[in-house]
């Protein structure tokens, strides 16, 4: 084992000597699952009656990786899975900060921001919101990593199969929504000619817009209608074409004059429920916005396999993750919103005490409220240190031969 694993392994064990973890409902139906510092392999089939068996478990063999079963089993300590006998699985959202567009050039910490920002998207809109599930029935995790989990145990749920679950990812991620569902055509005969001796009907298409008391997609999407025409009316053509890059080849004049057919008519718009009173143009321009630009901001993000999967490891609470050493912490939905990841689960067992380490790289990191500009050999708190050599920042000692220590 070399010297980064040894100094993580001390810090890790000061940790589960001070702190139990948060066992999740009907955990001696669970499978658990362990990596570790001093082993390449992951043990699982392991199964807990109580609470102090696992934490002899942890300060004993003082783990990297602590994980439990999204499922239940009767038979959790079995060595196959279909030995297990599967009961059910909790609903499991997961979403990682490496999924983000542009996650390549944020900090850490302005991928956490985001991602929470997701994550609370999530729970708002989708599983306490047109999912219905209450809050009660929710439990929200930072993963101690990239990302967070929302865990749903609702009786509901439980005998769900994977494809039920893909279904509802694909509600919550928007996949294969049409604007004609949500905005379907309408067919007005206007007037009746005899041609021929036949009857002609002439007629007129246009689209209807969902009604205020419309739930789900079709709220949301007239919802993000009238945020458009909100636009429309407000901003002038340049930051139109900035801010939905859908219409961005559309010519000036036809933007004006869709400009000037939506402000004279927005009223009526959602007072009637129909886009009747606008041009064929303007009608054209309005679902292109939507479709392209506004219904991928609002669909939720979600990691599809995670989800799917009836017989998920999932990381356990109150555990500490052996790539960042930060606590994997459970919280509210009201304690989210103001949550800092390297504020609010940096374990008190590290300590202020300074570690010689060596950056790989140059770094700047703002942790427990300090602000540090890292390079080279330098000298860190140890709670800092924790951090660096678990994310492969940096190394004990004196570089890289360290590790040959």
């Amino acid at each position: 084992m070399d010297q980064n694993s040894r100094f993580m392994l001390k810090a890790f064990r000061r940790y589960y000597k001070n702190n139990a973890p948060v066992m999740p409902e009907r955990f001696g139906r669970r499978e658990f699952g362990f990596m570790f510092f001093d082993r390449d392999f992951v043990q699982r089939h392991l199964s807990f009656t109580r609470t102090d068996d696992i934490r002899k478990f942890l300060i004993g063999q003082v783990p990297s990786h602590c994980y439990y079963s999204t499922a239940y089993y009767r038979e959790p300590a079995a060595p196959t899975m279909e030995e297990k006998k599967w009961l059910g699985a909790d609903l499991i959202f997961d979403l990682d900060a490496d999924h983000l567009a542009g996650a390549e050039k944020m900090s850490y910490s302005e991928m956490l921001e985001q991602i929470k920002k997701e994550m609370m998207n999530l729970v708002d809109s989708f599983i306490c919101g047109d999912l219905g599930f209450d809050e009660k029935e929710v439990s929200i995790v930072f993963s101690g990593g990239r990302g967070y989990h929302a865990h749903v145990s609702s009786p509901k749920v439980l005998t769900l199969g994977s494809p039920e679950r893909r279904e509802i990812v694909d509600y919550v991620t928007s996949k294969g929504l049409d604007a004609d569902w949500a905005f379907p055509e309408k067919v007005t005969v206007t007037s009746v000619a005899n041609v021929g001796g036949k009857k002609h009907a002439n007629t007129v298409t246009d689209r209807l817009i969902p009604g205020a008391d419309s739930g789900g997609w079709r709220r949301r999407m007239r919802n993000g209608l009238s945020s458009v025409t909100d636009d429309i009316v407000t901003m002038n053509v340049k930051e139109l074409k900035k801010k939905y890059p859908s219409i961005s080849k559309t010519l000036d004049k036809t933007l004006i004059n869709v400009q000037n057919d939506v402000t004279s008519s927005k009223n009526s718009l959602f007072q009637r429920n129909t886009m009747a009173v606008l041009t064929k143009k303007s009608q054209e321009i309005l679902l292109r916005i939507m479709t392209d630009d506004v219904v991928p901001l609002m669909a939720g993000e979600v990691d599809e396999p995670v989800t799917a999967d009836v017989k998920r490891l999932i990381r356990l609470p109150g555990s500490v993750h052996g790539k960042s050493g930060l606590r994997v912490t459970p919280l509210s939905r009201e304690a989210l919103t103001g949550f800092d990841p390297l504020r609010d689960a940096v374990p008190k067992e590290y300590s202020s005490d300074p570690v010689k380490i060596t950056m790989r790289r140059d770094s700047e990191i703002t942790i427990l409220g300090e602000r540090l500009r890292l390079k080279g050999e330098t000298e860190v708190p140890e709670y800092a240190a924790v951090f660096l050599v678990g994310r492969k920042m940096a190394d004990i000692g004196h570089g890289p031969q360290a590790n040959d220590l």
